[in-house]
């Protein structure tokens, strides 16, 4: 039997990595001596944890050291493999880099992010690709654009303040200092949603209440990136020429425009990136089509099955990529909110909630890697003996 296991992480709980091995070692534990291949390929969607599954995919990690979202210094990371790196928002200014955990939603910025893209530019690399979820952040890529050389200033001439709280205050955007490996390098967005900028399905409408804002700081920060947009729009306008740049009219409504606080728009906008979504590039890094030749069955996870997943999330993602070659998939997760026909619609067989072992969350999340031994034993049991191999007759 080759069964590869391609799970994402359980946030809060345990890495890809940790949970891809420990899916492994209850396998080896159930199938005993006789065993099965086992390929493990830990996966992400563009968020926390992409930098990870890359460096587990053979690429080198490169320390950087960069603003966190409210700008303490922070010790990150990308991942480098020849000329093409990849550079993962969340682990510098993501929601999980806010000092004590305490949300800023109107003062956290994307500077960070830009930063590690700056010294991956330095370092020469001519494509990157940028994973955008997990941001503390909605400033509408300000700050990301503020490191690589943009100049965002109000009707004084002064640099604004960090933060979508500040973008009101935007009266020009001076894109002359660029960096200029920009116009020759291939930026590549890796998100996980599709939302636009600005409306009600927007940046700040959607995401503005997970990263801390009240209802009025929501509407404040809906008018700032409306504000933003059309400062952008006029800017990139006057720099049309410029090779590398991309146009800004319309962008603000294209979806993904929105992704992490209105990155998305800005990347794309301004930098002319172009974007994918994340599970499908991170797989593409893995080789995870290679790796299912001649497999039986893939086992992949997140720590919550539920709507968000169908949107795009990295189970499903594995799931599709799965089924173009025709091998089944199971899921193990923390807890699962699908019901039947989601599963099947998205291509998952069965789900194996550690919830169904442990009901305390908090216990669940503790105690996940016994749990996952266990749940992987159950998938042993169910799929794995060769009396009751779903279609092994036919292989």
């Amino acid at each position: 039997m080759r069964i590869v296991i391609a799970p994402d992480k359980f946030k809060g709980s345990l890495p890809a990595t940790e949970v891809a091995a420990a899916i492994a070692a209850g396998l080896r534990a159930a199938l005993g001596p006789a065993g099965a291949e086992l390929v493990t390929i830990p996966v992400a969607d563009g968020g926390e944890g992409t930098v990870d599954a890359a460096v587990a995919a053979g690429f080198d990690r490169v320390p950087v050291t960069a603003a966190g979202p409210l700008g303490d210094r922070v010790d990150a990371s990308y991942a480098r493999r020849g000329e093409v790196a990849v550079v993962e928002l969340a682990c510098v200014c993501g929601l999980s880099r806010l000092p004590g955990g305490r949300r800023a939603p109107l003062t956290a910025s994307s500077f960070g992010a830009g930063e590690v893209l700056r010294a991956a530019l330095d370092a020469g690399a001519a494509r990157i690709i940028l994973g955008v979820g997990g941001s503390a952040s909605t400033d509408g890529g300000a700050g990301l654009l503020q490191a690589l050389g943009a100049r965002v200033l109000d009707a004084r001439g002064e640099p604004i303040g960090f933060g979508g709280g500040a973008l009101g205050d935007v009266a020009e955007l001076d894109l002359a200092g660029l960096h200029p490996a920009l116009r020759t390098s291939e930026l590549i967005l890796a998100a996980d949603v599709d939302n636009p900028l600005t409306g009600p399905c927007g940046a700040a409408e959607v995401y503005g209440p997970q990263k801390g804002a009240s209802p009025a700081q929501v509407a404040e920060l809906e008018a700032g990136l409306r504000h933003w947009a059309a400062v952008v729009a006029a800017a990139c306008a006057g720099a049309a020429a410029v090779p590398g740049l991309g146009p800004a009219g319309g962008i603000a409504a294209v979806p993904g425009s929105g992704a992490a606080g209105g990155v998305g728009f800005a990347a794309r906008a301004v930098l002319g990136a172009r974007s994918r979504p994340g599970i499908e590039l991170v797989l593409d890094l893995a080789g995870f089509d290679a790796a299912l030749a001649g497999a039986d069955l893939v086992i992949t996870g997140e720590g919550s099955l539920d709507a968000q997943s169908l949107a795009g999330k990295a189970p499903v993602g594995v799931a599709r990529a799965a089924a173009r070659r025709g091998v089944p998939v199971v899921a193990v997760a923390g807890r699962s909110t699908l019901t039947a026909d989601e599963l099947a619609t998205a291509g998952i067989a069965a789900v194996y909630p550690l919830s169904g072992l442990e009901p305390d969350p908090e216990r669940s999340r503790a105690e996940a890697d016994p749990l996952l031994r266990r749940a992987a034993g159950m998938i042993a049991r169910d799929w794995l003996a060769l009396a009751s191999w779903p279609g092994q007759a036919t292989r």
